[in-house]
C-alpha cells in the first residue's frame, strides 16, 4: 500500500498548463457503486472507476465477502453480487489500506449481517478514529472491539436482526451517516438518519438508483433520511462522473500559473461538492462550466478554468462539508491571493489522513508563506500574485491531498519545494503526474 517506498519530488515552476484533462472516476462514487453492486442480486457494470489503492481495497474486501469482481480489459468492471444480506465470512482480516471511507462504510455493512471482520490498515488509516462510527452501529447491535482510542485494527461482530434506529449525526459526516444506512439495508424496519448540517449525498442517490425504498424529508432538526430494511437491490449499469476533488487541483493550478487555459472534462457537480468552484469563483477564479448534463442521476460539466488573478475571501464556514477534502489546496490558492484569506469551520480536517490544518501549515511556512492557526483552519496572507518564495521542505505525513497540493504550490514557487514522499498519491489519482506533465509540456 502507499507509503511503503518513499518517493521524494523536487518541484518548481514549468509555465502555464495548456489543454485538456480527464480526472479520474469520483472516488466516493466509485466506492459506493462497488458496495452497492455487490449487495445486488445479477450483474452489474461499472465504467469509469476510478482506480487508486482505496477503491480497489473496497473491490478486495468485497470479494473477500463473497462478491465475484472482475476488470475487463476495456476498464469495464463486472460485479455479481450476493444479495443483501448475503455477505460471507471472510476467512482474514480486510486490509483497507488508506481508506476511511471504505472502513467506515464497510463497518455498517457487516454490523446488520452475521459475521465477524477484523479491519486492518496502514500507519495513516491506523491513526484516524473510528468511534463516530462505533457510536451508531453499536446502538444498532454490532459488536465492536477497536484499538485505544477507536483505532484500528478493529474487530466488529455483526448482528441479525439488527435494531433500527433514529440516530442525529453530531457532526456533519457522510461516512458515518452512509454507515448507518447500509447498516439499515438488512435491518428490520426503518432506520433514520438526521443530518442537521448537510453532507455528501451519492449514498442516497445510488441507493434510490440500486432499488433501495429511501425517503428525504426537511425538519426543523434537519434533513431526515430514513431507509427501509430488509431490501432488494437490483444490479445497475453505472458511469462514474469525474472527481470534483481531483479536478480541484487543476483548477488551482490553472487559476494562479500565468497564461494557463485548460478544460477538464465530465467532473460531477453535485452541489454537495462544489464547495471548492464557489469559493474559487468568489476570489476571481476563471471556471466556465461547458455542457453541463446528467450522467447516472448525478449533474456533471466540462470546466474552462483560465488563469486569473484572485483576491483573498473569508470562506463562509457553511461551504465546508461541500469541499472539505478541497482545503489543502484552497490554502494553495488563498497563498498567492491579493490579501488574507480566512477558511474556518473546517474541524473535521484535524482527522483526515493527516491533520490537515498543522500539516498544511508547516508546508507552507517551511515555503516562506505566512499563515496563522486556529483550531478549525487557517488564515493565509498571500503575495498577492507573486510566486511564493519556494525553497523549502514540505512533509506530506502520508497524505495524498498534501502531496498534491504542495506539487501545485511548487508550480507558483519562485525556487524549487522538496516534496518528502508523493508516493500516496497512488491512493487517489495515479495517473496525476503523468497529467501534470501533458498539460506543462
Amino acid at each position: 500500500m502507499s507509503g511503503s517506498t518513499p518517493r521524494p519530488l523536487s518541484i518548481s515552476s514549468r509555465g502555464p498548463l495548456k489543454g485538456h484533462v480527464t480526472v479520474p472516476g469520483d472516488k466516493s462514487i466509485s466506492h459506493r457503486s462497488l458496495m452497492f453492486s455487490a449487495l445486488a442480486v445479477g450483474e452489474s457494470k461499472i465504467e469509469g472507476l476510478l482506480e487508486g489503492e482505496d477503491v480497489l481495497a473496497t473491490a478486495a474486501a468485497m470479494r473477500a465477502m463473497g462478491a465475484t469482481i472482475t476488470r475487463g480489459e476495456d476498464g469495464v468492471w463486472t460485479v455479481n453480487g450476493v444479495g443483501v444480506g448475503g455477505l460471507l465470512q471472510p476467512e482474514t482480516a480486510l486490509d483497507m489500506g488508506n481508506s476511511g471511507t471504505s472502513t467506515r462504510l464497510l463497518m455498517g455493512l457487516v454490523a446488520s449481517h452475521p459475521i465477524t471482520v477484523t479491519f486492518t490498515g496502514d500507519a495513516s488509516l491506523s491513526s484516524r478514529p473510528m468511534g463516530r462510527a462505533i457510536e451508531p452501529l453499536s446502538q444498532m447491535g454490532a459488536e465492536i472491539t477497536a484499538s485505544p482510542g477507536g483505532r484500528l485494527p478493529l474487530m466488529l461482530r455483526g448482528i441479525n436482526p439488527a435494531v433500527p434506529i433514529t440516530y442525529t449525526l453530531p457532526v456533519a459526516s457522510a461516512q458515518v451517516k452512509s454507515a448507518v444506512l447500509l447498516a439499515g439495508l438488512n435491518t428490520p424496519g426503518i432506520t433514520r438518519v438526521i443530518e442537521p448540517v448537510p453532507t455528501r449525498d451519492h449514498s442516497e442517490r445510488m441507493l434510490r438508483g440500486f432499488g433501495a425504498e429511501l425517503t428525504v424529508e426537511e425538519s426543523p432538526e434537519g434533513k431526515i433520511i430514513s431507509i427501509r430494511g430488509e431490501a432488494e437491490l437490483k444490479p445497475q449499469h453505472i458511469i462514474v462522473p469525474g472527481d470534483p476533488s481531483s479536478a480541484g487541483f487543476w483548477m488551482v493550478a490553472a487559476s494562479i500559473v500565468a497564461g494557463s487555459d485548460i478544460t477538464i472534462s465530465n467532473v460531477c457537480m453535485n452541489p454537495t461538492r462544489t464547495g471548492l468552484i464557489q469559493a474559487l469563483r468568489m476570489m476571481g477564479a476563471s471556471i466556465e462550466e461547458v455542457d453541463s448534463r446528467e450522467v447516472g442521476g448525478e449533474p456533471v460539466a466540462d470546466l474552462r478554468v483560465q488563469h486569473a488573478p484572485l483576491k483573498a475571501i473569508e470562506v463562509p464556514p457553511e461551504l465546508a462539508p461541500s469541499m472539505i477534502d478541497e482545503y489543502p489546496i484552497l490554502f494553495v490558492a488563498a497563498s498567492v491571493a491579493e490579501g488574507r484569506t480566512v477558511a474556518r469551520g473546517a474541524h473535521e480536517l484535524r482527522v483526515k489522513e493527516s491533520d490537515r490544518i498543522a500539516t498544511m501549515r508547516a508546508a507552507l511556512e517551511a515555503n516562506g508563506v505566512v499563515t496563522e492557526e486556529f483550531e478549525d483552519g487557517l488564515a493565509i496572507s498571500g503575495t498577492g500574485g507573486a510566486p511564493i518564495p519556494g525553497g523549502g521542505g514540505a512533509v506530506t505525513m502520508l497524505d495524498h491531498r498534501i502531496a498534491m497540493s504542495m506539487t501545485v504550490a511548487g508550480l507558483a514557487a519562485a525556487a524549487p519545494i522538496a516534496i518528502d514522499d508523493v508516493a500516496p498519491v497512488q491512493t487517489s489519482y495515479p495517473a496525476f503526474f503523468t497529467v501534470l506533465d501533458s498539460l506543462t509540456a
